[in-house]
């Protein structure tokens, strides 16, 4: 049983540790980069964000299940006070560690979407739980790793936190695979990738100071969608 558990997360063992690595290598090259640079870098990746948001929105083969999925999404979230929660968690990890960035939340919201919400993260899962095939997310942790590098020198040390995340989404899909495939189709897939994709977008919106939105209490909108996706498609 041990041994079987481990031929499924090995894919996702290691893009975690692909991401954690990147992180450490971000955070290196952080330390070296003037204020002026950060911000320069910083605003660059806000755009490369705000493209990579509006091209995964754009996959929704339903745009009334977006559409919903954001607006009940916001109204749980509001209602449940998300982004507050998430912000009191940030500065407990942050008093823990001895970090004092203003972007935490925002980095780990971000890094979290970006490497949960898609196809790769989710059809690269089951296929480590179902046919212990890993190429799938070997492929992705070279992606997550590199972009983990950047992401943590602009948006710092929350990105690397987005690694828990992404061993447990990653790790229940592979372990509950057989269960839950049928619930995980392409269709399904596109509607979760699209409203990812607002958010992340709202995130880059964030990130080059256009305005601020609560990006957190979209949050619950991910798992509507989910459910209006199983249900309409």
């Amino acid at each position: 049983m041990i041994t079987h558990l481990g031929d499924v997360l090995t894919g996702t063992l290691v893009n975690t540790g692909a991401i954690v690595a990147g992180g450490i290598i971000g955070l290196i090259f952080r330390k070296g980069i003037s204020d002026e640079l950060k911000k320069t870098v910083l605003q660059g990746i806000g755009l490369v964000v705000t493209y990579l948001g509006m091209s995964m929105a754009f996959e929704t083969e339903n745009v009334l299940i977006l559409i919903f999925s954001v607006v009940i999404g916001g109204i749980l979230g509001e209602l449940g006070n998300v982004e507050q929660r998430l912000n009191s968690i940030g500065e407990s990890i942050k008093k823990r560690i001895g970090n004092d960035e203003d972007q935490f939340i925002e980095g780990f919201i971000f890094a979290t979407l970006v490497y949960c919400v898609g196809a790769l993260a989710i059809v690269g899962s089951l296929e480590s739980g179902l046919n212990q095939n890993h190429e799938i997310l070997f492929a992705k942790s070279v992606l997550d790793g590199t972009t983990a590098i950047a992401f943590t020198s602009s948006l710092g040390i929350g990105v690397l936190f987005s690694s828990v995340p992404v061993l447990f989404y990653q790790g229940v899909i592979a372990v509950f695979s057989g269960r839950i495939s049928h619930y995980l189709e392409d269709g399904i897939v596109a509607e979760l990738s699209s409203v990812g994709g607002i958010l992340i977008l709202a995130i880059g919106l964030n990130i080059i100071e256009v305005t601020k939105i609560n990006v957190a209490n979209l949050l619950p909108g991910i798992l509507i969608a989910a459910v209006l996706a199983n249900l309409f498609i």
